[in-house]
């Protein structure tokens, strides 16, 4: 019996034993050492010696009988499954209305098809042999159909899990555990667990802690993950929250429910959470001197939610980016252009630097086309085609009307400018104009409205021409 693993004042469980104050032996002198519990090497042995004896007792006629029953079963249920699995595969893919959770069950259960037949099989078998022989006889057989039949719950729950590595953690750890629960053996496994720990000053780091810590917090993560997912839900569905107030209530909820699920999971395992004050001190300091810009970006991205300069949906220009907001990231604005470019702007340009927000206030925005017709166009008539070709684009405004003024006289046309309103501009701009320009030109068309080419009147200064003109002209 090795010591070392627990205290004097823990019993075998790891429980503290607390004296109270009427105790015999609180008032009678000093409190006898408890006897340490097994040696996590007295355990592992004790359990081979358990498991010779199983394999052994595997050899009583019975028990091969129902280690036999159990392997035909599990034979029968895999050729079972080259029958059945294609022809439940085939209407599974006919079932095309059927919402997501429901298919990805289907398709949990066609591939779980063989531990399906097995656990279907199994169990008939037991029922029938506890009716016609002795319970004894059918013990074995029972085992195994509780551990089919856990595993494949384990495996059907799992599967609703989307990321695929934690999926498996968790479906192997449940079957490790489910077949412990089974066979007795989760005090020894958890004695074996505590037993292989570390000491750390005054804590005390083991194997089982570490396990529990995963567990526990992984628990708490996922509820947290849940609550958060349902709760953004619902917030962007309230149209009475502005969409920039929305997305700092649902990451200050991240926030709050990821620390608060943090803070438990430590406190629960037991984590003495005192002793990290130094390290965030020092954490701290660190971020200050290593990460400004990444604070910056951060506490850049709380204003801008805060002042509500920039909120999802608007249309913004920086420099030569123009495009509109998909969503305000903690350290960045992601901006989506009409050519399907997005660019990660950080928070800090946003707040620093000059930024044409096309929607802030509201969603109207102002556009100018220029054009020129001949000299001999009305120009009356012009401006009243114009207005009524602006006019007939579909997204142009009617309730604020298009305007067409002369701009100019230029060397080869009369120059207008045409104004119009959009109430869309994530819709983009360009092709609007084009749809305008295109309009114009039709109206011009049908009204006897021509563009001028550019004229120019050339001289030659030796042209002989001239020099015979000139002569003639002196005579």
């Amino acid at each position: 019996m090795a010591t070392g693993f627990f205290t004097s004042g823990q019993t075998d469980t790891g429980a503290i034993r607390v004296q109270s104050p009427g105790d015999p032996a609180a008032s009678s002198g000093p409190v006898p050492p408890v006897p340490p519990g097994p040696a996590p090497e007295d355990i592992a042995l004790d359990l081979w010696d358990q498991a010779l004896v199983f394999v052994q007792s595997l050899l009583r006629p019975w028990n091969a009988y129902q280690v036999i029953i159990a392997l035909a079963i599990l034979a029968f249920a895999v050729l079972a499954r080259r029958y059945v699995a294609p022809r439940y595969y085939e209407w599974l893919r006919a079932r095309e209305g059927w919402p997501t959770w429901r298919m990805r069950f289907g398709i949990v259960m066609h591939r779980r098809m063989s531990l399906i037949l097995f656990v279907a099989t199994i169990w008939p078998v037991v029922w029938i042999m506890r009716e016609v022989t002795w319970p004894s006889r059918s013990y074995l057989l029972g085992i195994i159909g509780q551990m089919a039949l856990a595993w494949l719950i384990i495996a059907v729950l799992a599967r609703f899990i989307g990321n695929t590595f934690l999926r498996g953690v968790v479906r192997t750890a449940g079957w490790i555990w489910v077949t412990l629960s089974l066979m007795n053996l989760t005090d020894e496994a958890v004695t074996i667990f505590d037993g292989l720990a570390i000491h750390l000053g005054d804590m005390r780091l083991s194997v089982w802690m570490i396990i529990q810590a995963i567990v526990i917090l992984g628990a708490l993560f996922f509820a947290a993950r849940f609550v958060s997912i349902n709760s953004a839900a619902r917030i962007r569905r309230n149209d009475d929250i502005s969409p920039s107030m929305q997305v700092l209530a649902i990451k200050f909820l991240q926030v709050i429910l990821f620390g608060a699920a943090i803070f438990i999971g430590l406190r629960v395992v037991g984590v003495d959470l005192t002793g990290l004050a130094v390290l965030s001190g020092a954490i701290g300091v660190g971020l200050g001197f290593g990460l400004q810009k990444v604070v910056s970006n951060l506490v850049s991205g709380v204003i801008i939610l805060l002042d509500k300069s920039i909120k999802p949906g608007d249309v913004i220009s920086l420099g030569d980016t123009f495009g509109w907001i998909e969503q305000l990231g903690a350290r960045y604005v992601s901006v989506v252009t009409r050519d399907g470019k997005e660019y990660l702007i950080p928070n800090e340009d946003l707040i620093t630097g000059q930024v044409v927000n096309w929607s802030h206030t509201n969603a109207f925005v102002r556009l100018d086309i220029y054009f020129g017709t001949a000299y001999q166009d009305d120009p009356h008539v012009v401006r009243r085609v114009a207005i009524e070709a602006a006019t007939s684009v579909k997204r142009v405004l009617s309730f604020r009307p298009p305007v067409c003024h002369i701009v100019g006289f230029g060397d080869s046309s009369v120059d207008y400018i045409l104004r119009f309103w959009i109430d869309d501009p994530t819709g983009g701009l360009t092709n609007i104009r084009g749809n305008v320009y295109l309009a114009l030109w039709d109206a011009f068309k049908e009204n006897g409205i021509s563009i001028p080419f550019p004229q120019r009147e050339v001289r030659h200064l030796n042209d002989p021409r001239d020099m015979a003109y000139s002569t003639e002209s002196e005579n």
